[in-house]
This record gives C-alpha cells, sequence and structure tokens, in this order.
C-alpha cells in the first residue's frame, strides 16, 4: 500500500471516529432507542467509493473498535461488528451499480441491512427472538437515515475524489 493511500485512509478512520464520538454526545434524535444518525458513515461511504470494499472494512473497523473503546461499551462491538459487516456486504456490489448520485439510495440499503445485523446478533447474544418486532421500526428509520447520511457523502466523494488525484501530480 502506497504511503500516500496509508495516510488517507488513516485520515478517514480518525475523521469516522471523531464523527461517531461527537455524534454520541448529542441528544437522541427521537426517543426511540437504537435510532441514530449514523453520521460516521458518511466517511464509510467515501472509503467505498474512493477505495473500495476492503478499504472502507479497514475503516469502519477501526472506528468500530477505537469507538467502543473511547465509549467504554465493549458489548457494542458485537452489536456494531455484525451491523457493519452485512452492511458493507450489501453495499459493496451495490456501489458497482449505483452511482455517486444515488449515494442517498446505497446509504438507506446499507443502513437497513445494518439494522438486521445488530438485530440478528441482539437476537443471538440474548437469545431473545421476540426482538423481531422492533424489526420495523428500525428498517423505517434505516431508510430515513441512511438516505440522509447518503445524502450529506454526495459532495464529499467527487471533492476528496479531486483532492487525491491532484495529489498524484
Amino acid at each position: 500500500m502506497k504511503t500516500r493511500k496509508l495516510a488517507f485512509l488513516a485520515l478517514l478512520s480518525a475523521a469516522a471516529l471523531i464523527i461517531f464520538t461527537a455524534e454520541a454526545q448529542l441528544p437522541p434524535v427521537v426517543p426511540v432507542p437504537g435510532i441514530k444518525l449514523g453520521l460516521s458513515n458518511i466517511i464509510i461511504l467515501t472509503a467505498l467509493y474512493l477505495y473500495g470494499p476492503w478499504e472502507a472494512a479497514a475503516v469502519m473497523f477501526i472506528k468500530i473498535l477505537l469507538g467502543s473503546a473511547f465509549s467504554q461499551t465493549p458489548s457494542a462491538i458485537i452489536y456494531s461488528a455484525a451491523g457493519g459487516a452485512l452492511s458493507l456486504a450489501v453495499m459493496t456490489p451495490l456501489s458497482r451499480i449505483l452511482k455517486e448520485n444515488q449515494l442517498w439510495g446505497l446509504s438507506a440499503f446499507g443502513a437497513m441491512a445494518h439494522n438486521i445485523g445488530q438485530l440478528a446478533a441482539a437476537i443471538a447474544v440474548l437469545g431473545s427472538p421476540g426482538l423481531l418486532w422492533y424489526l420495523p421500526v428500525l428498517l423505517l428509520s434505516g431508510t430515513v437515515t441512511g438516505a440522509f447520511t447518503g445524502l450529506c457523502a454526495a459532495p464529499v466523494v467527487p471533492r476528496l475524489r479531486k483532492m487525491i488525484d491532484n495529489g498524484k501530480k
């Protein structure tokens, strides 16, 4: 891996962690457990479109590990990793079909997959399939928050791509 690419991925990881930590300090957007904007996913989407799925996964897992360490909730690693892995598994093939101007749709699908992954992990850990009643609420919120996150990422990706391309010259 080139030094410039490694440094830029480190910057993306730091940005994702900062946004994740800052968002954790904000009051909930809606008073429903488990629903948040997920603004740090702007950076994950950016890494996916600029570099690819492996690099996006690296940025995501660094954010998850360090974010969980800073928030002092180690159990969150299980839920975040399950949600993040399923989200990337869904977004990776879709990113080959959907263009940058359709990031809102890609992000909405990714957010819904993230919620499904987290719910599956919670059911596995807690042994409570009754949690499935919460799935419609999570899918609806994931669609809305994911689309918003994708709309926020849409202007970021081309600007950073231009910056990266200018640095290669």
